[in-house]
C-alpha cells in the first residue's frame, strides 16, 4: 500500500497548529498521559488506523506502560488489568468512536458510569481526547498513511 498523499494536517500547518493544541488540553486539564494513551489506541484500534496502532504504544511504553496492558487494551472488559475509572473510559472511547453501530450510541448506563469517575472537567477533557485521535484516525485512514512512519 502506498500512502495517497502526505498527512492533511502536515499539508495544512493551520490544522496541525490546531489539532496539536486541542491534544494538548485533555493533559492539562488533569487527565492522566497513560489513560490518554489507552484511549488512544483503543480508537484506533476500533477505527483500523495502522498508524496510530503502531504509534500509540510506543509513547505508552515511555510513559512506563506495560506489555500486558496494551497487549490486553482491545480485551479490557476481561482481564484484570484496568481500574474501574480506566473501564469507564474504555467504555466510553468504544461508544463516542463507534456512533453508527446503535440509535443511542453512547448510551446512559456508560455515561453515567464515566460521571461516576470522572468530574465535569476531567469528563470533558475526555470527550476532547477521543474526539481528536478519532479526527486524527479519519485522517491516516483517508490518505493511507503508513504504518511505522511516524516514530513517536
Amino acid at each position: 500500500m502506498q500512502e495517497r498523499m502526505g498527512n492533511p494536517a502536515l499539508v495544512l500547518p493551520a490544522a496541525m497548529q490546531a489539532l496539536n493544541a486541542l491534544g494538548k488540553v485533555p493533559a492539562e486539564a488533569g487527565l492522566s498521559p497513560k489513560l490518554l494513551e489507552l484511549v488512544n489506541l483503543r480508537a484506533s484500534q476500533i477505527n483500523g488506523c495502522s498508524v496510530c496502532i503502531d504509534g500509540h504504544p510506543r509513547i505508552a511504553k515511555k510513559l512506563g506502560e506495560t506489555d500486558e496492558r496494551l497487549f490486553a487494551v482491545s480485551a479490557w472488559r476481561d482481564t484484570p488489568y484496568f481500574s474501574d475509572a480506566e473501564r469507564a473510559a474504555l467504555a466510553l472511547t468504544e461508544a463516542v468512536t463507534r456512533t453508527s453501530d446503535r440509535a443511542d450510541p453512547v448510551t446512559d448506563e456508560v455515561w453515567d458510569e464515566a460521571t461516576r469517575h470522572y468530574d465535569g472537567r476531567s469528563l470533558a477533557a475526555l470527550v476532547i481526547a477521543i474526539a481528536n485521535i478519532n479526527v486524527w484516525n479519519r485522517l491516516n485512514i483517508a490518505t493511507r498513511q503508513i504504518a511505522g512512519a511516524w516514530k513517536p
